[in-house]
């Protein structure tokens, strides 16, 4: 995260009431809709998602940076993104079919981030 330019900012949302598991998913969507930035383009993370390879993901990216959108990034919790969030979404993308922990996907994600910084640098630390 330290290596991306600029900074990603990280929102971290949490229910603090004990819910069923329906209820709880929905009041996570509710907090991520809330607390997304009114210009930004919501990109919701679902493993049914579209799976692009580094290079279209950076190509997005730059794509969207030369048009001036900002993406926000929605991870789900541990039910997954309620349905308002990923139909709210401009873009539902998948990291793969596998479920992965809340916290690897922030990594994954992350590491996705200065990847693309790094092509779009013409660095050597992706190769194709």
């Amino acid at each position: 995260m330290k290596r991306l330019v600029p900074p990603p900012a990280l929102i971290e949302l949490e229910e603090k009431r004990k819910l069923p598991s329906a209820q709880l998913k929905a009041r996570e969507g509710e907090l991520i809709l809330g607390a997304l930035p009114a210009d930004a383009r919501l990109i919701a993370l679902d493993e049914r998602g579209a799976a692009w390879s580094s290079r279209e993901w950076a190509d997005r990216l730059g794509g969207w940076r030369d048009s001036g959108i900002v993406p926000a990034f929605a991870i789900g919790g541990a039910e997954g993104l309620a349905p308002a969030v990923v139909e709210r979404a401009a873009t539902v993308l998948s990291l793969g079919p596998m479920t992965w922990p809340h916290l690897l996907v922030r990594c994954l994600l992350l590491e996705q981030l200065y990847r693309a910084q790094q092509i779009f640098a013409g660095h050597p630390y992706h190769r194709d």
